[in-house]
């Protein structure tokens, strides 16, 4: 079946000016143009826009969408698998919010009772899986998948001050490593000792036991790892070599 592209606008529910600028920056190309320049689209053309907007719900850009959906192994069954997979998670996330809501409103009504650790659940939930998207491939065959279990439920099971200590701890060091990197601080400072031992109690509150040599290993992975070495050179580079270096040396005497 064959569309004109008011059709298609009305079918998909977005405008046909949206589908014009589609054209326009070769997205989507229509199936042919007639003589008198209307737009008409086939099956295929219906499906490759099912896929822009699938990934436009899933916050994709333009760019990044025709990149994706134009590479040659670009294969329709795997994106609606992935499709599926990420809504999945979503829909966990979002009913972890709604529960958390329900209880709270039971809790005021004064039906029912809701401990600290209750209340923050969803939000504990929320970061634990957007670590275990980013870093849990390298993470698991780093350290195995008990210890990162463990070390998620540590987090799951973190009362609302251990979550809040948990979270200014992450900001505190990358803050402090920020300011020495601007000072020019010295690994074997008193200044990065700080920092070392700020992040030690950090990976404490989520590993069942603290070793110095783990702790040298995950600051080597912050150098190593593309991602890591991203997210503590954000705002200053050199962040992440700092803080390698301070742990290799603070590490053993502290």
């Amino acid at each position: 079946m064959e569309y004109g592209i008011r059709e298609l606008s009305k079918l998909a529910g977005v405008s046909a000016r949206t589908l014009r600028y589609y054209d326009e920056i070769g997205l989507l190309k229509p199936l042919y143009v007639s003589e008198a320049g209307y737009r008409f689209y086939g099956e295929g053309e219906v499906a490759l826009l099912q896929q822009i907007l699938f990934y436009r719900e899933r916050g994709f850009g333009l760019k990044q969408i025709q990149q994706i959906l134009y590479r040659p192994d670009f294969d329709i069954m795997d994106a609606l698998e992935e499709h599926l997979s990420e809504l999945l998670e979503r829909r966990k996330r979002v009913e972890a919010l709604i529960r958390t809501v329900k209880q709270t409103i039971c809790q005021v009504k004064g039906e029912c009772k809701m401990s600290d650790t209750e209340k923050f659940e969803a939000f504990r939930e929320k970061a634990v899986r957007e670590n275990e998207e980013k870093y849990g491939g390298e993470i698991r065959e780093k350290y195995g998948d008990e210890d990162v279990d463990a070390a998620n439920q540590k987090v799951l099971n973190m009362s609302e001050a251990e979550y809040d200590r948990f979270q200014r701890l992450e900001e505190d060091v990358k803050l402090r490593l920020k300011e020495a990197v601007a000072l020019g601080v010295k690994p074997d400072s008193e200044r990065a000792k700080e920092i070392v031992l700020l992040h030690k109690e950090w990976l404490g509150m989520t590993w069942k036991q603290y070793t110095r040599d783990a702790h040298k290993g995950v600051a080597h992975m912050y150098v190593c790892d593309e991602r890591f070495r991203r997210y503590y050179d954000e705002e200053a580079s050199g962040c992440a070599k700092l803080l390698e270096q301070a742990v290799e040396f603070w590490a053993d005497k502290i």
